[in-house]
């Protein structure tokens, strides 16, 4: 028993931070045989993300033959909820509520009762998820539905990283705090998540060979989730003059939500340009053949 664990201590500090990000930001099983770390778990985010992501981009997937679109959304919402146990989502009910305090911000955001401010935020981010994926779902094939569902799940991660970074913790004690501790260069501390979606960009790229209009709808769930990912953490850190594990967790939710609304906003005006094109193209073609 005492070797077992002496060779479990002296694995890689990396991979026993891979196993603490596991156990922290997600209610799946730890793994056997490895005593997780907690020191500089948010590097590795990210890379949970691609689980908790690529789980509900397999329920949509699986379902998209023969569930409506409105029941696929809620049972992805659902899903994301319960792989979290609504870590995040408690974050953006504590911010909201914070923010909605003014000056009685932290206080307001330790206090375990809900206020008005913080339902109502969560229903916002809920919908305005609901609506990214319900219009990306009526112009785009199910497998783009998919890749955004998980591209936006690993912005959402990248985004704390950058509030970690660039400004104080609110409390001394918080239960978060250790984010901040043993950290290294942003550009360290981001590597592991950049290395990620790099992988993924050269699978986009090698998907474009088969179907160019497929990697050109992909592109958009790339990049287009890296605006929220990038704003959020500054104007929240702005706004109360620090982070706190909430506003780590409200940045996940809220980058997450938008990164999809802004897919599927783009996904939809780009159809219409299209359609219309088609339209004009074809009213010209019976124009001509009259």
């Amino acid at each position: 028993m005492a070797g077992g664990m002496a060779r479990m201590r002296q694995l890689p500090a990396w991979l026993r931070d891979l196993a603490g990000a596991w156990v922290f930001y997600s209610v799946l099983p730890a793994w056997p045989g490895i005593e997780p770390g907690f020191g500089r778990i948010a590097r590795f985010a990210p890379w949970v993300a691609v689980v908790l992501g690529g789980l509900q981009a397999l329920l949509w997937l699986l379902t998209a033959a023969w569930l409506p679109p409105l029941v696929q959304v809620c049972l992805v919402i659902v899903l994301a909820l319960v792989l979290t146990g609504g870590l995040h989502a408690d974050g953006v009910v504590d911010t909201a509520d914070g923010l909605a305090a003014g000056p009685r911000a932290l206080e307001a955001m330790d206090d375990s009762r809900v206020g008005a401010a913080g339902v109502q935020a969560l229903v916002v981010v809920l919908l305005l998820r609901a609506g990214g994926l319900l219009a990306l779902a009526a112009v785009a094939p199910p497998s783009v539905v998919a890749w955004s569902l998980l591209l936006s799940a690993i912005w959402g991660r990248i985004s704390p990283l950058l509030a970690i970074a660039r400004f104080p913790y609110l409390r001394e004690r918080g239960t978060a705090a250790f984010h901040r501790q043993g950290r290294g260069p942003l550009l360290r501390e981001l590597l592991p998540g950049l290395l990620l979606l790099a992988a993924l960009a050269l699978l986009v790229l090698g998907l474009g060979r088969g179907d160019p209009r497929l990697a050109w709808m992909l592109l958009p769930a790339l990049l287009l989730p890296a605006l929220p990912a990038l704003l959020l953490p500054g104007w929240l850190g702005r706004r109360l003059g620090g982070h706190s594990g909430d506003t780590y967790g409200a940045c996940v939710e809220w980058t997450e939500a938008l990164g999809l609304l802004l897919c599927g906003l783009l996904a939809s005006a780009l159809a219409a340009v299209s359609a219309a094109i088609s339209a004009a193209m074809s009213a010209a073609a019976s124009g001509a053949a009259g």
